[in-house]
């Protein structure tokens, strides 16, 4: 598509926008004399559905009038309150809804996940993940290969670009598995890499471990909402995630994780366990033996959080209704015309160290700032842009479209050229 640096360019985009709907669905930060600011932060924290406090109220009402009778007599009740997650998030990371549970934190479910599939041996014992990967799941892969006696300089395989490149090469990730794919017990991988906003190709780095008989997880934090996964037919053995980046379950919201259907009913899986995913049959008859429910339900620990399920389910609702390929539609031209603008300034003072590809990324462009000013990015806030600092120096920003627009961008990237 060919794109014009002019507002009204971008105002007839928005007026021809399938989704422009949605943003009403939000509540959007404000400056003090009650104008939207622009948000470009839905990589950090998602915003608001409107519909999130009526929902997380009528759980508040019904606490209030039953008490405990509310896990079975609540208008939602409380019992199988997760299960009302199940069938939208799985639309959303395209798995079967076996495949999918919606519990805990993310550096928990990682930790669940690596219990049973980081299985090392003296010969296969080494994990693989990208050298920039997020801090937490860095400090997650370190502890469990300390857990199981190895030494993480021998055992963790971190993947570098190249000299003078920001993103890794797929083909070079390939190579890496080819190579040392015989002592490679676990690939973790971010499916999008925090930093420079990479998008890595799931399905190649899957079979390529497979080939190689390494067991296969990556990290969708940046991913879940923002691309249209297809977990399932990808094929990796497991998944987990945050919800509150692009999901907009609010902050520290719950996590999500991905058990792929061959291991729905693996008996020789080890597992750290706990009564809600007992069998939900026997559950309250309280036996001593641990039977564990089918797919990924049967690696819940604890009776779920309501209350945070509640917004959660506010914002799948929007997402069941907006549809996750549309929305992927609509977010590769508007952060593509993001891109187009930022070109068009034309500064040494700043590079996209985000791939050009645009199936080598989601909606987040990583800007890099040289000499790693932070002052740029303090006076874009102050002149109303709300986007986010990872140091060194990265400006990342986020044009997620269910909420985002592209006047916004516009006026974004006019700012932009005013700082600079």
């Amino acid at each position: 598509m060919n794109f014009e640096a002019d507002k009204n360019f971008a105002i007839r985009m928005d007026h021809e926008n399938p989704l422009k709907g949605f943003r009403d669905k939000f509540h959007l930060p404000q400056n003090e004399q009650g104008e939207p600011l622009i948000y470009l932060c839905g990589n950090s924290l998602g915003l608001q559905p409107r519909q999130a406090q009526t929902y997380v109220q009528q759980e508040l009402d019904d606490w209030a009038k039953l008490g405990v009778e509310g896990h079975f007599q609540a208008k939602n009740p409380w019992m199988p309150y997760h299960e009302f997650l199940t069938l939208p998030m799985a639309e959303v990371v395209g798995a079967m809804p076996e495949e999918v549970v919606v519990m805990n934190s993310l550096t928990t479910n990682l930790h669940l996940m690596m219990v049973s599939f980081y299985r090392p041996t003296n010969t296969k014992f080494k994990i693989l993940m990208e050298y920039n990967a997020f801090p937490s799941d860095r400090y997650a892969v370190v502890s469990q290969i300390k857990f199981h006696g190895f030494d993480p300089k021998d055992a963790l395989i971190e993947l570098y670009p190249r000299e003078g490149e920001s993103a890794l090469r797929t083909e070079d990730i390939l190579r890496k598995i080819d190579e040392e794919g015989d002592q490679i017990a676990l690939i973790m991988i971010g499916s999008i890499n925090y930093y420079t906003g990479q998008a890595f190709d799931l399905k190649s780095i899957t079979e390529a471990g497979h080939k190689k008989s390494c067991v296969v997880g990556f990290d969708h934090a940046h991913a879940a909402g923002n691309l249209d996964l297809g977990l399932h037919d990808n094929g990796a053995d497991f998944g987990v995630w945050c919800s509150y980046k692009y999901l907009n379950s609010g902050p520290g919201g719950l996590s999500g994780a991905f058990v792929h259907a061959r291991h729905a009913n693996n008996p020789d899986l080890p597992r750290f366990s706990g009564w809600w995913g007992h069998d939900k049959e026997t559950r309250f008859k309280m036996r001593p033996d641990f039977v564990p429910m089918a797919g990924a339900e049967g690696w819940q620990l604890s009776n779920p959080p309501i209350l945070p399920m509640a917004t959660l389910r506010a914002s799948l609702e929007i997402f069941q209704h907006a549809g996750i390929a549309r929305l992927r539609t609509a977010s590769l031209k508007l952060t593509s015309y993001l891109e187009y603008l930022l070109k068009q300034i034309q500064s040494t003072r700043i590079e996209l160290i985000t791939p050009e590809d645009p199936q080598q990324r989601g909606c987040q462009l990583s800007i890099r700032v040289k000499g790693a000013d932070k002052g740029l990015f303090g006076t874009i806030g102050r002149k109303g842009v709300i986007a986010d600092w990872r140091e060194p120096d990265v400006i990342r920003i986020a044009p997620v479209p269910l909420y985002n627009t592209f006047e916004e961008q516009y006026r974004f990237a006019e700012i932009l050229r005013e700082s600079l």
